[in-house]
């Protein structure tokens, strides 16, 4: 179970839109695969918004609860990355990653574990997840390398990547790259010989590597989903923008946070946070780019990157 329904600075939002239809409050709920109220109540809202005002005209939307853990087999949440379709009555909960955060030693640890996020933020190179409101934008294809896949064929990975863009303390997000993707990428690169690709560099190599993929792992603050997901959302969204949605906002952890601290009851204080997530993290935490940006900024100056090394060339061709 989890704390119940919410309140605060964004109560009204509820009682301004229209009631929701039966067959989607019946997805309303805490157990698995089920939408918290303030998630629906807001995404919502956002989306009915961007249709009256013309900005969208997809007619599904989507919402995040990234107070629930993260959970790709679906057992403890059933998702929490929901796609809602309110013509064609369908609803359907997926599993999607969260910022992982950094741990700046001896400066600042904003780190997030694999399964719940703790720390939240708009920071440039905080890697940390925003709540708040988004729209979908374009779709980006960039070239990650090559994997060895059935048959011992080698593959070339391309991978897909959804900007979103923010208003409020998501207005950074394209600054900062934030967007959703498959959670795959080509690790332990090295460079094979391979100048008939169209990807080879001027001396004829290409990145090669093994093709890893990380759905109950963490972002650099994006969205990431299974590759299946990822193809399904980016295939509804191409040419086609919709809103999204990202529970919790600074002013919901701000809350969550003072009622933690003098152990008072979320239900009566009228706040929501998931329950296993919160007795894993005890506390959680915004960080303002105000506050945090400077701080990075500094260490990177404190600690300037080693010089790059070449990639190396593969062992066996």
């Amino acid at each position: 179970m989890a704390a119940l329904l919410f309140g605060g600075p964004q109560a009204s939002v509820a009682a301004q839109q229209p009631s929701v239809p039966a067959w989607l409050s019946a997805h309303v709920g805490f157990g698995p695969g089920q939408i918290a109220w303030p998630v629906l109540s807001r995404a919502r809202a956002l989306y009915m918004q961007r249709v009256s005002e013309g900005k969208v005209k997809n007619p599904c939307y989507f919402a995040m609860d990234a107070t629930k853990p993260n959970d790709p087999s679906g057992e403890k949440t059933g998702g929490r990355f929901y796609v809602i379709c309110e013509a064609s009555q369908s609803f359907r909960a997926i599993s999607a990653g969260h910022g992982s955060g950094r741990d700046l030693k001896g400066a600042a640890d904003f780190s997030n574990g694999r399964e719940c996020a703790r720390n939240f933020g708009n920071a440039m190179d905080s890697n940390l997840t925003t709540g708040g409101s988004y729209m979908t934008s374009e779709v980006k294809t960039t070239f990650k390398g090559y994997y060895r896949a059935s048959g011992m064929k080698d593959a070339a990975y391309v991978r897909s990547f959804l900007q979103f863009d923010g208003e409020g303390e998501t207005a950074n997000a394209r600054q900062r790259a934030i967007g959703g993707h498959a959670a795959a990428k080509v690790s332990g690169i090295c460079m094979m010989k391979n100048p008939e690709s169209p990807y080879a560099n001027h001396d004829g190599y290409v990145p090669f590597g093994t093709l890893v993929t990380y759905a109950g792992g963490r972002s650099d603050g994006c969205t990431s989903w299974t590759p299946a997901d990822a193809t399904q959302v980016m295939s509804m969204t191409k040419d086609n923008p919709t809103t999204l949605y990202i529970y919790p906002e600074s002013a919901d952890i701000a809350a969550v946070a003072k009622a933690v601290g003098t152990h008072a009851s979320l239900t009566q204080a009228g706040l929501y946070w998931n329950d296993d997530c919160l007795k894993e993290i005890s506390t959680p935490k915004f960080w303002p780019k105000t506050t945090l940006e400077p701080i990075i900024v500094k260490y990177k100056q404190d600690h300037p990157p080693p010089p790059s090394k070449p990639i190396p060339i593969c062992a066996t061709q």
